[in-house]
């Protein structure tokens, strides 16, 4: 068990870098505008660069604006002494982080930047310093004390040079109108490719689809829902749009009621819930679980085209 003091600690360093993170908001002005601007209107890429934790930031930044729709990579302030200069180009933009401003493995990057005319995008908590001089858009954060004051180690100030990067990926992906289903082409691993698939993805189709007709005999359409094996059957109207559904359940219900049925129409259940070929499979699960049920049909102008069962959206990892 912790510690209330452990306890006392973290919620102090929590309330610290929430106070900065508040700050930081406030003093957000036309300069981040400035910034967005400026990479909407670069051609090449963003070239994100720092050294220690201000470069671990970067190189987050960085895979972060990739994955989001804007070209960006990671350059070690170092290595671009060694040669890495040639990976950047006068399309590109360069985006320097250094809490300090003094870093001096970034001279050569800030001098290559200047003689080749490349937007340069300043990180930093002081506008005195060699890069907010250099910077021809300066992102200025609060110089917030550290939560590790004993060791003036980065804390706050890593975690203010994050969530500015977060903000600036997230504009650069609202201007450009990336959506869900342009995230997935860069997600097609893991849990979050798995949220990301749609409905098309996870769907069985054609001769796996279990449907009939309007006015079909009861017993038959009950052989084609058993063929089938996802205990749910489509019944469809001459025009092939959807009429209903046929369940396990609602075939259990009318049985022992006591009730006859000539023809599926009986007993389906009218106007069901369906979705799109493009609905989020996520969206899929989490109205499945909200109305407690286990398949639901894909259509495509109101035919359908597509089943989806709950064992389909946990085999692609959904759940």
């Amino acid at each position: 068990m912790l510690e209330p003091s452990h306890i006392a600690i973290a919620r102090r360093v929590l309330q610290l870098e929430a106070d900065a993170l508040s700050e930081l908001s406030r003093g957000l002005d036309e300069r981040f505008v400035q910034a967005v601007e400026t990479i909407l209107a670069a051609t090449g890429r963003v070239i994100c660069t720092g050294i220690g934790k201000s470069g671990h930031v970067a190189r987050k930044i960085a895979a972060t604006m990739a994955s989001t729709g804007t070209q960006a990579y990671f350059v070690h302030a170092t290595e671009a002494s060694h040669g890495d200069l040639g990976m950047i180009g006068q399309d590109d933009v360069v985006l320097a982080l250094s809490k300090s401003g003094e870093t001096k493995e970034l001279a050569d990057m800030l001098s290559y930047a200047k003689r080749y005319s490349i937007p340069l995008i300043g990180m930093t908590a002081r506008a005195d310093s060699s890069l907010g001089r250099a910077a021809d858009i300066l992102l200025l954060v609060p110089e917030a004390a550290e939560a590790c004051a004993e060791t003036n180690a980065p804390t706050t100030s890593t975690t203010l040079m994050i969530a500015l990067g977060d903000a600036l990926a997230v504009a650069l992906l609202e201007s450009r109108g990336f959506k869900a289903d342009h995230f997935k082409v860069f997600h097609p691993g893991g849990k979050l490719g798995a949220m990301l698939l749609a409905a098309a993805d996870v769907m069985h189709t054609s001769s796996e689809l279990p449907v009939v007709a309007v006015g079909a005999p009861f017993i038959d359409a009950v052989k084609t829902m058993t063929a089938k094996g996802f205990g749910v059957l489509a019944v469809t109207h001459v025009d092939g749009t959807l009429a209903g559904l046929v369940t396990d359940g609602d075939l259990r219900r009318h049985l022992t009621s006591g009730k006859t049925a000539a023809i599926i129409d009986d007993v389906m259940t009218r106007a069901p819930r369906t979705v799109e070929r493009s609905s989020l499979a996520a969206d899929v699960l989490r109205t499945m679980n909200e109305r407690k049920i286990t398949q639901m049909f894909v259509v495509d102008a109101g035919k359908p085209v597509g089943l989806i069962h709950m064992h389909d959206l946990l085999k692609a990892g959904l759940a």
